[in-house]
C-alpha cells in the first residue's frame, strides 16, 4: 500500500561512476576530441531527476552524487537504509548497429528476447562468478514480489516520455520491455531501468548532452512517477472501500 505522496521514498540511481564509465563515444570534429561517458550524462540527468522530486516534497535521495564507484551490494544497500519505496536507475544505451535511436524502459522480469539479453550484459558488468548463482535465485524471488508494481511504474514513466519527450524531440519509442537487471533485484522494491538513449550515435549523444534536453527528460520521468503513484492509491482507496462493503 503506497502512502501520501509526500511520505513516499524515492531513490535515484545513476549508473554505473568512478572506476566504470559504462559506455563511451568520442566526440566528432573536435581538435583533440574528447571521451564522452555514460556515467557523466546519467548523473546529470540523475540528478535533475532528483532535484525535480526534491521541489515536490517527496523524499529522495541518489546512491551517488558524483563520480565514485557504487557496486551494486552498495546499491542495494542505500535501497534498504534509506527505505526506499520506488528505485530509478539511469542508463545510457550504445549499439554496435550504425544510427541506433530511440529511449526504452525496463521492468525486472523473465524473458527470451536476445537483443534485450544484450543490454542485461552490460549493465550486469559487476556481476561475475558464485554471485551469479546467488543473484539469480534472488532475481526470481524479488520477480514475484515486484513484476505487480514494476511493470506499471514502467508503463506510466514510458507512456509520459513517449507524450513528451519523443513527440517533442522526434524520438522513437523502443518499449517497455522485461529485463533481468541485478541492480533491480538487489533493491528488493518496485524499479525500473531507464534507457535515455543511445551515446553511440552522434545525433543521441549531441541531444542527450543538451541541458534542455535533460531537464525536458527529468520532468517527464518525474510526471510518469506521479501519475503512477496517483493511480496506485486510487486503487488501494478503491480496494479498501470495496473491503468495507
Amino acid at each position: 500500500m503506497l502512502a501520501r505522496a509526500e511520505a513516499l521514498t524515492i531513490l535515484i540511481d545513476p549508473g554505473h561512476g568512478g572506476e566504470e564509465d559504462g559506455a563511451v563515444a568520442t566526440t566528432q570534429g573536435e581538435n583533440p576530441p574528447r571521451i564522452i561517458k555514460e556515467k557523466d550524462i546519467a548523473l546529470s540527468i540523475a540528478k535533475r531527476i532528483h532535484e525535480l522530486l526534491r521541489q515536490k516534497n517527496y523524499s529522495v535521495y541518489l546512491t551517488r552524487s558524483f563520480d565514485r564507484t557504487v557496486t551494486l551490494p552498495e546499491r542495494a544497500a542505500i535501497a534498504e537504509k534509506t527505505k526506499a519505496d520506488l528505485f530509478i536507475s539511469v542508463h545510457i544505451n550504445s549499439s554496435p548497429e550504425s544510427g541506433a535511436v530511440g529511449f526504452e524502459t525496463y521492468y525486472l522480469d523473465n524473458h527470451d528476447d536476445v537483443a534485450i539479453k544484450k543490454v542485461e550484459k552490460t549493465e550486469n558488468v559487476q556481476a561475475s562468478g558464485d554471485n551469479v548463482v546467488v543473484q539469480q535465485i534472488l532475481v526470481d524471488l524479488v520477480v514475484e514480489q515486484t513484476v505487480s508494481t514494476s511493470k506499471p511504474l514502467a508503463e506510466s514513466i514510458h507512456g509520459v516520455l513517449k507524450q513528451t519527450v519523443g513527440r517533442k524531440y522526434k524520438i522513437p519509442s523502443r518499449g517497455v520491455k522485461p529485463g533481468l537487471f541485478y541492480v533491480l533485484a538487489l533493491s528488493k522494491r518496485p524499479g525500473v531501468l531507464l534507457e535515455v538513449g543511445f551515446i553511440s550515435t552522434y545525433k543521441e549523444r549531441v541531444r542527450m548532452m543538451d541541458p534542455k534536453f535533460q531537464d525536458d527528460y527529468a520532468r517527464a520521468v518525474v510526471n510518469g512517477i506521479e501519475s503512477y503513484i496517483r493511480k496506485q492509491q486510487a486503487k488501494t482507496r478503491y480496494n479498501v472501500i470495496k473491503k468495507k462493503k
